[in-house]
């Protein structure tokens, strides 16, 4: 299903940011989508329309202003999903979908700072993307944002594009390029390499070329401005600001070394430059194998997780680049990696699963209340764990469910959903799941035919060992009551529109297993049930509740879409997919209970309770 994208930003000035949402959009509406843009610049795509609005005047009458412009726009168009990309981009879209069922996500590409706006309101909407791992730290530690909302998807790129550049140059000449902006920290760093570095690199090496490309040289530092002439008088065209240009990425090519920061220091480094990597907040040094992920972290020296002024050390930079200049074949890099992070076909996915998650954010508004079942015997029993609801009692579960107007979905119903193929606004509006583990004989004596009774469906989980024929890992519960379904018991359920879930192979505690004993448990319960029971397995229900981040990413990497825990996880299900919080249902429950168990405060309620 296409949805309709409307993404906001401020273009004041053209940096990084600006380029990668123009990128990023365009590849939407080439994908199906209907997408727009409004910023400060119009026509800054010919691919797809450009509304002009002054998105980075601050002034509280023009943030009214644009504040009803886009909610106009955001309900005659039926907007989907605004992406906003700055933070005064965030603050207006916040207001313009209150009370429309249109969710924001917002892309933060750099450190924030405090304000008291960001602690009242919410103002970065239901998905949060930070560009670089430093930025997710700061976002969490020092923002004090949700971390479930937070998601790290770096800025893409389409390599296919940048492969279309080849080099130019076949001189024996030596070309240095700064690209970047002239103000702020970064300015002041490269006004010092102007001052301290550069004249004794151009005096020692004849052959040396240095460009200094990009924008807001109005701003740059008196010093570095006048640094700079005496260095053109000196050197002539051995030193060139020719200001921003538009074919930069020939210029990149056409270099030996680029010096830059975010952006510019990733597109240097997929064409296959060597990258001194220099920042508005550090400085990595010319990239290699083992500075590589701390850059990545910074993305590229922009940002750091802590305050921090940066101190750079131009006599050690000097001799960095003197080594560089008498060593240069020995600066390459393995570019696999990066591609795998960068290549726009790798994170574009990633964008659109965020725009799902963030619609189904806005749809559940609470908690959709998962409950937890496992015997449904004929009467009550002897049980230590109580991991029972007898069958009477369990009728009474199922007429007051009835009675609250509650709709049964899985997590399949919830994927067709999450993946676009049924429309948001179809989704219940009292939606919960039902989930029984293990798979025992009185599920399909005694539950089926009640949940079919009162039109109810759930989630099985079942073990893949299909030799595995009582409950053999819980010594003292009721062994009469211990036996599992046979395989045409199972296969029952799957025909009456019950998703089947796994729950390993053998019951086993995968905390307790070996990395490669955890894995099998988990692959191989999901590919057995598949071939056996002839259905889609998206769901995996953690033995006794216990995981930890490993089992989780073993899960996911299974091809599993959830993993199912047992009193812990996420508030919703957005939250933390392969922490998916279910609540213990036991025989005990009165009305009371039932109906605190099937509302959607309940969750914080229990997390309250908790102190978690």
């Amino acid at each position: 299903m296409t949805l309709k994208i409307l993404h906001v930003f401020s273009s004041d000035f053209f940096a990084g940011s600006a380029a990668y949402t123009v990128s990023l959009s365009e590849k939407q509406a080439s994908e199906g989508h209907q997408v727009y843009m409004i910023t400060d610049t119009e026509g800054l795509s010919d691919k797809i329309p450009c509304i002009q609005l002054p998105v980075s005047k601050r002034s509280l009458l023009q943030r009214f202003r644009n504040i009803l412009f886009l909610k106009k726009f955001i309900l005659g168009n039926q907007i989907d999903i605004v992406h906003a990309h700055s933070r005064a981009a965030s603050w207006i879209a916040y207001f313009s979908v209150l009370g429309t069922k249109t969710a924001l996500v917002s892309t933060i590409h750099g450190r924030q700072v405090i304000h008291s706006s960001l602690k009242k309101n919410d103002v970065f909407g239901e998905r949060i993307i930070g560009i670089c791992p430093n930025l997710i730290t700061h976002l969490k530690n020092e923002i004090h944002f949700d971390p479930n909302k937070l998601v790290f998807i770096p800025n893409g790129y389409d390599m296919e594009d940048l492969q279309k550049f080849k080099r130019s140059r076949k001189d024996d000449k030596i070309i240095i390029s700064f690209i970047g902006r002239f103000n702020g920290p970064k300015g002041e760093n490269i006004a010092r390499l102007v001052t301290d570095v550069f004249p004794i690199l151009l005096k020692e090496y004849p052959s040396l070329i240095i460009q200094l490309i990009g924008g807001e040289w109005e701003c740059f530092t008196p010093e570095g401005k006048n640094a700079f002439q005496q260095l053109k008088i000196k050197y002539g065209e051995r030193i060139q600001s020719p200001g921003f240009i538009k074919n930069v990425h020939q210029l990149m090519t056409d270099s030996d070394l680029i010096l830059g920061a975010g952006r510019v220091a990733v597109e240097g480094l997929l064409h296959g430059i060597p990258v001194f990597a220099l920042g508005e907040a550090c400085s990595h040094g010319i990239l290699t194998q083992s500075n590589i992920h701390s850059a990545i972290s910074s993305n590229f020296g922009d940002i750091l997780p802590f305050k921090a002024s940066i101190q750079i050390d131009t006599q050690e930079i000097l001799i960095e680049f003197q080594y560089f200049l008498e060593n240069r074949k020995e600066f390459q890099l393995n570019l696999s990696s990066l591609i795998e992070i960068y290549d726009f076909n790798h994170v574009y996915p990633k964008i659109i699963n965020v725009y799902r998650s963030a619609l189904m954010r806005k749809a559940c508004q609470g908690s959709i209340p998962i409950l937890m079942y496992h015997k449904i015997p004929d009467a009550p029993i002897d049980s230590q764990h109580q991991i029972f609801v007898a069958k009477k009692k369990f009728e009474k579960h199922l007429k007051f469910f009835k009675f609250r107007g509650l709709t049964a979905i899985t997590f399949k119903d919830y994927l067709v959903f999450v993946n676009g193929d049924r429309p948001i606004h179809e989704f219940p509006k009292k939606p919960f799941i039902l989930t029984f583990d293990d798979g025992y004989e009185d599920n399909y004596r005694n539950m089926l035919p009640l949940t079919q009774k009162y039109g109810f469906k759930g989630v099985m989980f079942l073990l893949g060992d299909f030799a595995i024929t009582k409950n053999n890992w819980d010594d003292k519960e009721s062994p009469e009551t211990n036996q599992l379904m046979s395989y045409d018991q199972k296969k029952k359920f799957v025909d009456s529109g019950w998703e089947i879930g796994a729950h390993t192979i053998s019951h086993c505690d995968l905390t307790n297993l070996s990395n490669n004993q955890a894995q099998i448990e988990i692959e191989r319960s999901k590919i057995i049930l598949e071939e056996k029971l002839q259905t889609e397995i998206v769901s995996f229900a953690y033995p006794y509740g216990n995981y930890n981040e490993e089992i989780k990413a073993m899960v996911e990497k299974s091809g599993f879409k959830f993993g199912i825990s047992t009193d812990s996880g996420g508030m919703v299900i957005e939250d933390d997919r392969f922490a998916v919080f279910r609540v213990n249902m036991f025989p005990g429950e009165n009305l009371f209970q039932l109906y605190k168990k099937t509302s959607s405060w309940y969750r914080s309620y229990y997390f309250r309770r908790r102190g978690k």
